[in-house]
Parts: structure tokens; sequence; C-alpha cells
């Protein structure tokens, strides 16, 4: 069993994990609402222009690059958010570990159980780190995919002409 030292830690440690997640979720909030705000300041310049041809290249670099930070806000406050929770996960762990290896300390006799109890929290490790290292691919594998989706279009090559004049 935990002793009321160690459930009060671990409550701190939790709460404390939970305000730093709060915290991280409300920058990312913060860097979407500033990149808001910047783009529509843009456009409402851009639109303000008298060169009306002008504006549609200028429109669709301004949408490309919008997306491309909107993706990086996301992907860098998941990332944020993941490492947390991970790091959270791993100190839950640990603590069950701890309670286990107490019982088992307490109770001798109980050998076989506690054994048993052991090797299932040890396969639930396991099994989180196979899921945690899915999921890190996963955001790896979406985050290569936006990449590819918004970069910037090549700039159009322009056939050489002919300077050839037919019959």
């Amino acid at each position: 069993m935990l002793t009321p030292e160690q459930l009060a830690a671990a409550n701190k440690a939790g709460l404390d994990a939970l305000v730093e997640l709060t915290r991280k979720s409300f920058e990312g909030i913060e860097k979407l609402v500033e990149l808001n705000l910047r783009t529509m300041r843009g456009t409402i310049g851009d639109s303000l222009s008298p060169n009306t041809a002008g504006r549609m290249p200028a429109m669709a670099e301004t949408a490309g690059a919008y997306s491309r930070e909107l993706c990086e806000i996301a992907l860098g406050t998941q990332k944020e958010v993941q490492r947390l929770v991970h790091a959270q996960l791993a100190a839950a762990q640990q603590t069950i570990l701890v309670m286990v290896d107490t019982a088992v300390k307490n109770t001798p006799e109980a050998s076989d159980s506690t054994e048993m109890v052991r090797t299932a929290v040890s396969a639930a490790n396991a099994a989180m780190e196979r899921v945690q290292q899915a999921a890190r691919q996963a955001v790896d594998r979406t985050g290569a995919q936006v990449d590819a989706i918004v970069q910037p279009p090549a700039p159009p090559k322009t056939p050489a002409r002919s300077e050839a004049v037919g019959p």
C-alpha cells in the first residue's frame, strides 16, 4: 500500500501534469489566434490593394502559408501533449509497480498471485509502449503527409519557344 505521503505526492504530480497539459493547450490556442489575426490583417490589407490582377497569386500564397503554419501549430501542440501524457503514464506505471512490490513484500505466502499481478502489469506496460510507439509513428506519418500537401507549388516551367516559323 502507498503511504499517505506517497499518495499526496502522486496526487500532486497528477495535478501538476494537468496544469502543464492545460498550459500547453492554451499556448497552442494562443498561437492559433495570433495566426488568424495576422492572416486577417494581411487579407484585409491585400483586399484594399487596387491591383486586382495581382491579388490571386498573393491570396494563394497566403492560404498556403496559413495552412503550413496551422499544421505546424497543431502538430507541435500534439507532440507536446503526447510528451506530457507519456510522462504521466510512465509515472503511473511506476506507482503501480511500487504498489505491487509493496504487496509482494507484505504477503510472501501469496507469491503466486502477486507474481501473476506483476506479470499482468508488465504485459500491460509492454502493450502501452507498443500503442504509444504506433501513435508516434502515426503522428510522424501524418506530419509528413501534411507537409507534402501544404508545400508551396513549384513555379511552372515555361517551355522554350521555338524560333522556327511555320509555312
